[in-house]
C-alpha cells in the first residue's frame, strides 16, 4: 500500500469513527440530491418510476473497481434502471476525475466528502456499499461488499414478483 493510500485509509477510518452518530441505516424512503462531476445535479426524487442504484465507492477500493464495469453495463442495458456513483474515499476531485478517465462508467458520479455523507444514507461501514431504491422511492435492499449484475437482476425480479 502506498503512503497516499495508507493516509487515505486512515482518514477514512477516522472519519467513520467521528461519524458514529450518523444514521446506522438509511431512511426507508431516502432523499438524495448531489452535484455531479459533469456539472449537473442528480436528484433521487426525479428518478421515481425507475430502479436506482446508489453506489458508494473509492478509487483505492479494489472490490469497487471490480464491480463498476458490471454496474455500468447493467445500467446501460436497462431503461428502467439508473445509477449514481458516490466517490466516498477522501480523494481530491482531480484524483477522482483522473481515475474515471481510466475507468469510465455510464452513470453520473459525485464526489462526496467524508465529513458530510448524504443524510438519509449515512456513512457506509465499508466500501463498496450499494443501495437499490425501488421505483416508488423506497429502499429495496442494501448490499455491503461488491455486487454483480446478476445479484441486481435477482433482487429486482424478486421485488417485482412480490407485487403481483
Amino acid at each position: 500500500m502506498t503512503a497516499i493510500h495508507l493516509r487515505l485509509a486512515l482518514a477514512f477510518a477516522a472519519s467513520l469513527a467521528l461519524l458514529g452518530g450518523a444514521h446506522a441505516e438509511p431512511a426507508k424512503m431516502p432523499a438524495l440530491s448531489v452535484k455531479t462531476l459533469d456539472g449537473g445535479t442528480f436528484d433521487l426524487a426525479t428518478e421515481r418510476g425507475k430502479w436506482v442504484i446508489v453506489n458508494f465507492w473509492a478509487t483505492w477500493c479494489s472490490p469497487c473497481i471490480k464491480e463498476m464495469p458490471d454496474i455500468s453495463k447493467f445500467v446501460a442495458s436497462r431503461s428502467d434502471v439508473s445509477a449514481i456513483g458516490l466517490a466516498f474515499g477522501g480523494e481530491e476531485l482531480g484524483d477522482v476525475t483522473s481515475f474515471l478517465e481510466k475507468h469510465p462508467v455510464k452513470y453520473p458520479i459525485a464526489n462526496v466528502p467524508l465529513e458530510s455523507p448524504p443524510k438519509d444514507f449515512g456513512a457506509p461501514k465499508g466500501l463498496p456499499t450499494t443501495f437499490l431504491i425501488a421505483p416508488d422511492g423506497t429502499l429495496a435492499k442494501k448490499f455491503t461488499g461488491p455486487i454483480t449484475a446478476g445479484e441486481l437482476e435477482k433482487t429486482i425480479a424478486a421485488a417485482g414478483s412480490k407485487k403481483t
